[in-house]
């Protein structure tokens, strides 16, 4: 079995022209040295796997080699690499103070590498000053560390700081691309890009995955082989997913999220993928921002195409809920259910129900549908009083009580027209609830028999009609709805012909009997077999002087009934 060595060693770089991703760090150092104005400190930070070492050892090579990257000799004998981790003592920085002092026997520098220089211990650090302010002039120390904040401002002072990018996605894939076809391994561009992506900005993790996925799947590099090894979920996973939610197709959905939670992967990973995928349809939408759109030029195309489908709304609400479940995942205790729940919601996002069907009609199409009728396009009436509104803040609410429906006589086969009473009480378009009122008024009505002649107007007493009136409360009582019970209890009805009198203290009470009062009039007109039977709702505010709310008026309350308790209240000395 032979040797085999990993691509991070085996393809490290070893002139400036092969670091990737760095060229503004490499080209200054490269005028540097040309213009020898090279500090004798230097501190090179960055995320790992960047290039820090690798940079750091070029250019210690460089700096005795005349400024070239290669030549007779490397003057190996003159770098020095000290790793911090496992020497961070005080007496390990001794050491190397002492040996400072030697100048070199052949070449101009010394140069000490300390990598992971944060690791070093605040006595280390100290002790490290003096010689780090003023080295020798054949020194030059060059520090790398991952942690920059971990390292004490005096040495932060006394060096100067080379900030090492992340490896973008299009750098490290066209590494990668460099390093297949060298060991002349066919790789898809997809699956190159999926692999630069999971090394999050890490050339020497990229390389690491593109061994890992070469042993897997051999001279061949699929995106399926790369998904499969590397347990990602492909992008055709949240193409189908989208495609599902804005066809409105949840029982599909959750099976869909079900298969992708039995094959191993996990449902906090799945729904922030699904956030990140609508953040990059709505990129594709403007042609400004495909830029910021980090994929493979097959897959740009799907998103591109799949952008068209979703509208800007659309995905932004759908970036808003998958975000919002992504932040609960964490502390929710059914977390397959959360997740079922954002998906069903993100697929009800465009469902209108009914609504796409009756865009254009007051009544829904499927009233029109039960009867056997056509729908008839109605135009909204003019309902906005502009000099009004403008006038007055108050909106206007509508009675219904006087808003009647003229019936006209309907000939057979022919389609009932809604006739409005031009003399009705117009309500300010100010008002989207009086505007919702009126509308499904006008709905009820469709199910009020048309001919007003023939319908029956039978005698009735005002025992019978406060008897059915009690009655219509102990039926709401029983459905649950006390509050509009209480209200209705507050007065009992006075009877004029076939009109009923009701008084309440406040308007609140009269607004919600108004709302309510279309089921209570059909109950009272169906029992009472008579349909001429109105409702006058009217405020009296004396009447709410009639309740007592505060501690004096209770007192007061009690003391009409029984003036001895004001006699009870002066023998104890008692405070209402």
């Amino acid at each position: 079995m032979e040797h085999f060595v990993v691509s991070a060693r085996k393809y490290r770089p070893q002139t400036f022209k092969d670091v990737v991703g760095q060229q503004a760090i490499t080209n200054t150092l490269l005028n540097a040295i040309e213009n020898n104005h090279l500090a004798q400190a230097l501190l090179f930070t960055g995320p790992r796997g960047v290039g820090k070492t690798t940079c750091a050892r070029i250019l210690a090579k460089m700096i005795n080699n005349g400024g070239t990257e290669a030549g007779e000799e490397d003057f190996a004998f003159n770098i020095f690499e000290l790793d911090a981790a496992s020497n961070n003592s005080v007496d390990d920085i001794r050491s190397l103070t002492d040996q400072v002092r030697i100048p070199p026997q052949i070449g101009k520098y010394k140069v000490y590498i300390i990598d992971e220089v944060h690791m070093l211990s605040q006595a280390a650090f100290n002790a490290f000053l003096k010689t780090l302010e003023e080295p020798p002039k054949h020194c030059i120390f060059i520090l790398a560390t991952t942690e920059k904040h971990k390292i004490i401002p005096t040495i932060l002072s006394r060096c100067q700081i080379f900030d090492f990018k992340r490896i973008t996605v299009k750098d490290a894939k066209e590494y990668l691309k460099y390093i297949a076809e060298e060991q002349n391994i066919t790789a898809d561009d997809d699956a190159l890009h999926i692999i630069a992506q999971k090394a999050d900005g890490a050339m020497r993790d990229a390389l690491s995955i593109f061994d890992r996925v070469v042993s897997f799947s051999g001279k061949n590099l699929t995106r399926q082989a790369v998904t499969e090894n590397l347990n990602v979920l492909d992008y055709e996973t949240y193409f189908t997913s989208t495609d599902l939610i804005l066809e409105n197709n949840i029982p599909e959905l959750l099976l869909q999220f079900n298969n992708t939670l039995s094959k191993g992967f996990d449902g906090h990973h799945y729904i922030a993928g699904l956030a990140s995928h609508f953040r990059d349809l709505l990129v594709s939408k403007t042609p400004s921002t495909i830029e910021l759109l980090e994929v493979g030029e097959e897959t740009k195309k799907k998103y591109l195409e799949q952008s068209q489908k979703a509208s800007q709304a659309f995905l932004l609400q759908g970036i808003n809920l998958a975000n919002d479940c992504d932040l609960k995942y964490k502390s929710s205790k059914n977390q397959r259910l959360l997740i079922e729940l954002c998906l069903m919601q993100l697929a009800s996002i465009t469902f209108d129900g009914e609504k796409k069907n009756s865009r254009h009609y007051i009544i829904p199409a499927t009233y029109f549908k039960k009867k056997g009728l056509t729908p008839v396009t109605v135009k909204k009436p003019d309902v906005l009083e502009t000099k009004s509104a403008a006038a007055s803040p108050e909106v206007k609410t509508v009675n219904t009580a006087q808003t009647n429906t003229k019936a006209e006589e309907v000939k057979e086969n022919e389609v009932p027209k809604i006739v409005l009473n031009s003399e009705s009480k117009r309500t300010s378009g100010l008002s989207l609830r009086s505007i919702k009122a009126k509308k499904e008024h006008l709905i009820k009505q469709m199910d009020v028999i048309v001919d007003e002649e023939n319908l029956p107007k039978d005698a009735f007493t005002e025992e019978a009609f406060i008897e059915t009136w009690n009655n219509y409360i102990t039926i709401l009582q029983e459905k649950g709805q006390f509050n509009l019970a209480s209200i209705l209890n507050i007065d009992t009805p006075k009877i004029k012909d076939t009109t009923a009198f009701v008084e309440y203290p406040t308007e609140t009470n009269k607004l919600e009997v108004e709302r309510n009062q279309f089921e209570l009039l059909s109950y009272i007109r169906k029992t009472l077999n008579n349909y001429d039977i109105s409702l006058t709702v009217t405020v009296n505010e004396t009447l709410e002087k009639q309740y007592a709310y505060s501690t004096a008026e209770k007192f007061e309350k009690l003391k009409e009934k029984n003036p001895n308790i004001d006699l009870l209240r002066k023998a104890f000395d008692l405070d209402i």
